[in-house]
């Protein structure tokens, strides 16, 4: 799990896939990955449409391309309400800090459950990383 983190990392942008109420699929940047209790977390909030689409089908997939590789991790995204978990997030994104607060009612931290992250490029057979 620590190369798929730093593989996000590093590209900075990644998308995220989810399905909308009517079955057809949203796909939007994200640029928050976080490392909490040697689970993957993404960031959002809970007055987004994408936080709604993720509370009624948790099954996402996300993608990510730094030039060469690209990087895709399919799982379920289980929501974790701990301020813990809200503040290591906010810490590691300070300037998120002024749109978010750890203890207010927008503030979402999800974790992969069930995932599988697979590693592609045109020249190296693909790896698959499940956590």
């Amino acid at each position: 799990m620590q190369e798929v983190y730093e593989f996000l990392k590093k590209c900075g942008t990644y998308y995220l896939a989810t399905a909308e109420a009517n079955g057809h699929p949203r796909v939007r940047p994200f640029g928050t990955i976080d490392l909490f209790e040697n689970k993957l977390y993404i960031q959002t909030g809970k007055v987004k449409e994408v936080s709604k689409q993720i509370a009624a089908n948790p099954k996402v997939e996300l993608c990510a391309f730094d030039g060469q590789k690209w990087l895709r991790v399919a799982g379920t995204l289980v929501r974790d309400d701990r301020v813990e978990a809200k503040e290591h997030m906010l810490d590691n994104y300070p300037a998120l800090k002024k749109m978010y607060s750890a203890t207010d009612d927008n503030t979402e931290v999800l974790y992969f459950k069930d995932a599988i992250a697979t590693f592609s490029s045109f020249t190296e057979v693909p790896k698959e990383i499940r956590f």
